[in-house]
């Protein structure tokens, strides 16, 4: 395994709080899958806080930022049946790492950790 980036994002909860009263955020932010997601979750401004950074940290990870038309909505994030979170991959994000990388093997880790203001990611990109 070879590591090739690293994203890390922290994020104030009450700047997505604000947000989330927009649906056109929650829409372009989030995927029909997390908005299903969040409908069952009791606290809501976590669950969205924790993703948004996510999402971030994976696009500091393979290094451009939301561009190179990568919307924050190409990228979804579940948790695997122990609850550990996991990035879904769409073609799109792994065309542009082929493009990018001249790759096809490889892996995100993400790590997501929240307090009462604040919710952080960690991302480790590498090839397999």
């Amino acid at each position: 395994m070879q590591i090739l980036g690293i994203g890390v994002d922290i994020v104030e909860k009450n700047r997505i709080k604000k947000s989330l009263t927009n649906k056109l955020f929650i829409k372009r932010i989030f995927t029909d899958s997390e908005i299903l997601l969040a409908k069952n979750k009791k606290d809501k401004i976590s669950f969205y806080s924790n993703r948004f950074a996510a999402k971030e940290a994976f696009s500091k990870s393979i290094g451009t930022g939301f561009r190179e038309n990568l919307n924050f909505s190409d990228l979804s994030i579940k948790n695997d049946k122990l609850g550990k979170p996991i990035f879904v991959i769409t073609n799109k994000i792994k065309r542009l790492i082929k493009k990018k990388f001249k790759i096809t093997k490889f892996d995100f880790l993400l790590s997501i950790s929240d307090e009462k203001k604040y919710s952080i990611a960690y991302v480790l990109f590498q090839k397999k």
